[in-house]
């Protein structure tokens, strides 16, 4: 047997887990959503009474895992906990064009999509299943003086951009 990599291939360090009341629900809000596929075959591995017990889907180059909530193994999800502490970013290439797509296919808008001083192009929203989302396009690169010059000016009641 070849000796494995501490990372699976196509991985990278950190990768979102989230738990979910609904999983069947939930992979397809994130299809439609956010354009999410299923992994390899067999990457998705349902339990006897039909719950999801692991799912990998992928947003881009990026790998998130998904299952349904598991009492019997500590895990809840952000309704059963009543709201969840984490936010996932998303960068696309079309904030706008995603965002409208989340909310149409069911996520909540928290902060709609609009020019930061960061230079990203930037909303927020929340899923069906409680879980927080910011995506973002990123428009411009900034000099470490000119993001302190905007946000100074973003946090003394200036605004945004």
């Amino acid at each position: 047997m070849k000796a494995a990599k501490p990372v699976p291939p196509g991985f990278h360090t950190i990768t979102p887990h989230l738990i979910v009341k609904g999983g069947e629900k939930a992979i397809t809000f994130y299809k439609k959503a956010f354009g999410a596929r299923e992994g390899d075959p067999g990457c998705i591995f349902r339990m006897p009474d039909g719950k999801i017990g692991h799912a990998e889907l992928w947003i881009g180059d990026s790998a998130f895992m998904l299952a349904d909530e598991s009492p019997d193994w500590g895990a809840f999800s952000p309704q059963t906990k009543g709201g969840g502490s984490v936010c996932i970013h998303l960068y696309v290439p079309d904030v706008d064009k995603t965002y409208a797509q989340a909310v149409a296919a069911g996520a909540t808008s928290t902060m709609p999509v609009a020019d930061m001083p960061w230079g990203d192009r930037y909303g927020k929203l929340k899923d069906p299943f409680g879980h927080e989302w910011s995506i973002g396009t990123h428009k411009e690169d900034l000099t470490p003086e000119e993001l302190d010059k905007r946000m100074q000016a973003a946090m003394s009641g200036g605004g945004c951009k």
